[in-house]
């Protein structure tokens, strides 16, 4: 049965994500890669997780570096010197799940190809097991974070602002204040300690979820207010009013400060990219950072990146880095105001849902989505999912590569074509339920 999802395998912890399964993935990467560094987020059962995964690299004959808890693109980073990388984390999940992440030497994520190799591994369930004393080692790494901030410092200079920034009790409380301040910001650091049961806020860094940022912005007086996900391969932000600049905004604007000529973007991006770089070369991929990844480096683009805050730089790291992100943007707003940047960008209505599904009925809901959707447009687009055009807007309705859930998306020019689409969508999504 399939493990990986669009970011790689991921479910409960202790339930879906389990020390056996865990173990099994750790001597399947040991076989076929070699030796591993692996690391962890601030997630309670991260630990656990960790072991399992040392104690089956191991076993099969592979050395496995520990690195401790830091953040996602820090330990992509870390992966060169070995066969590859692994991560556990649930990223911007809740704090009960938890997964795990693989990367390769070049910061690329494991793509479909090498996780389908993974899965047959798990699925034969025979793994060479190595003799006693060809057994792996364990070691750690403590350097990891000193060489990735060492290294955006010397890509990104310095800048001095005033920053509000909220760890969420994740992975990045080891790496972004530090950061900042070395930059020479004034940082002013909200759930910069490692709590796996998240208790400043959920880790998904959405807009309902940092009302308490917002507030310390405007009371602060600060710059800029910067938040990420728990593993920090997400970044979003807040301008110096307290108002909350999401992907859909810092996706133009980050593609318009590299001066990218191209760029990858995901079927639910926002087509206000379209319209403020209209001679810029959009490329359109299913939703996940590793297939913008993949698809960046296929086409030689410049920049890459998701609303849902992930982001791209090719010239840094093919991994998503949300702490990169953050380096780039605070020399940006040292310049100029974040709310004067993007007050220049378009902005449309986008109305987003979501509704659950049973796993087991998924084959049958997709068979009549497909149907029902086609009857809507016939022309529709199948990249990932159902992406439908409409005149002055566009819709999508597509399986969650996470979650059991059915994601439902509608942007338009004014708010009531997308609430329109939107309810059309919801509808015929009830309808195949």
């Amino acid at each position: 049965m399939p493990r990986f999802g669009s970011s790689g395998i991921r479910g409960l912890a202790n339930v879906d994500v389990t020390p056996d399964l865990t173990l099994a993935v750790g001597k399947a990467v040991g076989e076929l890669y070699g030796a591993a560094i692996v690391g962890r987020d601030s997630r309670t059962t991260g630990a656990m997780l960790v072991s399992a995964l040392a104690a089956g690299l191991m076993s099969a004959g592979a050395d496995a570096v520990d690195a401790g808890v830091v953040s996602t693109p820090t330990l992509a980073r870390g992966a060169a010197e070995y066969g590859c990388g692994v991560v556990v984390t649930a990223s911007h999940n809740p704090a009960p799940y938890n997964g795990l992440k693989l990367w390769n030497p070049d910061g690329t994520a494991f793509d479909e190809s090498q996780q389908k190799e993974i899965e047959a591994a798990l699925d034969g369930g025979r793994f060479r097991a190595a003799s006693w004393d060809r057994t792996g080692t364990l070691s750690s790494r403590e350097d990891l974070v000193d060489r990735h901030v060492e290294s955006i410092l010397r890509d990104v200079g310095s800048a001095a602002i005033r920053v509000v920034v909220d760890c969420g009790c994740g992975a990045t409380a080891t790496i972004t204040p530090r950061m900042l301040r070395e930059m020479g910001c004034e940082v002013i650091a909200l759930n910069a300690h490692l709590d796996g049961h998240f208790p400043g806020r959920d880790p998904e860094p959405t807009e309902t979820n940092l009302a308490f940022l917002k507030s310390t912005v405007r009371a602060v007086k600060a710059d800029l207010g910067i938040a990420h996900d728990g593993d920090g391969d997400r970044m979003v932000a807040v301008d110096r009013e307290g108002a909350f600049v999401g992907g859909d905004l810092l996706l133009p604007l980050f593609a318009k400060a590299v001066g990218a000529q191209s760029v990858v973007v995901p079927v639910d991006a926002s087509m206000a990219l379209q319209d403020f770089l209209p001679k810029v070369r959009i490329w359109r991929t299913r939703v996940g950072d590793v297939y913008v990844a993949q698809e960046l480096k296929r086409r030689g683009a410049d920049f890459g990146g998701e609303p849902s805050g992930t982001w791209i730089f090719p010239r840094a790291t093919w991994c998503p880095d949300g702490v990169y992100a953050a380096a780039r943007l605070v020399t940006m707003v040292a310049k100029r105001p974040l709310g004067e940047l993007v007050s220049e960008i378009p902005r449309y209505p986008i109305v987003r849902g979501a509704v659950t599904f049973e796993t087991a009925r998924r084959s049958g809901i997709e068979a009549k989505l497909e149907t029902a959707l086609r009857g809507i447009r016939s022309d529709l687009e199948t990249l990932d999912g159902w992406r439908l055009s409409f005149d002055g807007g566009w819709g999508l309705v597509r399986f969650s590569g996470t979650e059991p859930k059915l994601r439902i998306m509608a942007e338009a020019r004014d708010e009531g074509a997308a609430k329109e689409i939107y309810a059309q969508l919801l509808s015929t999504v009830q309808g195949a339920l």
